[in-house]
């Protein structure tokens, strides 16, 4: 009985309070006066109640430019819209602030927030990767201008992540390539230009040894599927492939499938006329 009591106290308690704030809030967005209302957009920011600041610094940010306000509300907003986890408002209003204060008080942050957001935006790889180039950009960027900083070394991380992604898209489509082999055209060749395009532009990336096996498979299956005559030449491609892969690879993944290509190309060629 004793315990029912108090337990419909505090509940009446903490209705008390919400309806006090709630009424609260509502007279602040009511007012009138910018600087009561830029005071509680702080104290609400403080508290962690992000949609109560942004509703007010949205309203104020307008307002406030020219003045000694200006580069705080406007980062204040775009710190409230990332701790609401609206990323893509968020990275608007940080671009925002760094174009318009690029040696404001908070650019360094607002470049590296505006740079994680769109980061934090960016889709799986299956998918237009616009988002991706954008935030590897602005990571460059960032790095650029500030190596110093605690977050130049995160910024890196997630520049290589993004564009591990990027390599593991191309993987992807020069697989595809491969599998489709002859059919409407030779999807070989476009495996291999694929592949090779990618490690000249990833050549650290971890998928850097599936690219070089690709062409390697991309080469056999060429030579598989050509005409006679076509095929002395090719079968010495895949020989050549074959060289480049174990002297980059000599105890690679893929060292067995790469010399079961070898040994049936190199006897392929003992028997095959040169052309």
């Amino acid at each position: 009985m004793i315990r029912n009591k108090i337990t419909k106290l505090v509940l009446l308690f903490v209705v008390a309070i919400f309806f006090a704030s709630c009424g609260e809030y509502n007279k602040i967005l009511k007012s009138t006066d910018r600087d009561l209302k830029y005071t509680y957009a702080k104290k609400y920011f403080e508290e962690k109640k992000y949609s109560r600041s942004i509703s007010l610094l949205e309203e104020l940010v307008p307002y406030l430019k020219g003045t000694g306000q200006a580069e705080e509300s406007l980062y204040l907003l775009g710190q409230s819209y990332y701790n609401s986890k609206d990323y893509l408002s968020s990275t608007q209003i940080f671009t925002t602030y760094y174009n318009t204060y690029p040696k404001g008080e908070y650019a360094e942050p607002s470049l590296y927030y505006a740079a994680y957001g769109m980061y934090l935006d960016s889709p799986e790889a299956q998918l237009d990767q616009t988002k991706t180039y954008k935030a590897i950009t602005e990571f460059q960027r960032y790095i650029e201008l500030y190596p110093q900083t605690e977050r130049a070394e995160q910024a890196k991380s997630y520049l290589f992540e993004l564009q591990e992604k990027l390599a593991y898209k191309e993987l992807m489509a020069a697989k595809l390539y491969l599998r489709l082999g002859n059919y409407m055209g030779n999807n070989y060749e476009s495996s291999i230009i694929t592949a090779r395009e990618a490690l000249k532009d990833y050549p650290y990336s971890k998928y850097a040894e599936d690219f070089q096996m690709l062409i390697l498979r991309a080469r056999y299956e060429l030579a598989e599927n050509s005409i006679r005559e076509a095929k002395p030449k090719r079968y010495r491609t895949v020989i050549d492939e074959y060289y480049n892969y174990i002297n980059s690879y000599p105890s690679g993944k893929f060292i067995n499938e790469a010399n079961k290509y070898f040994k049936e190309a190199q006897d392929i060629v003992d028997v095959l006329p040169a052309t």
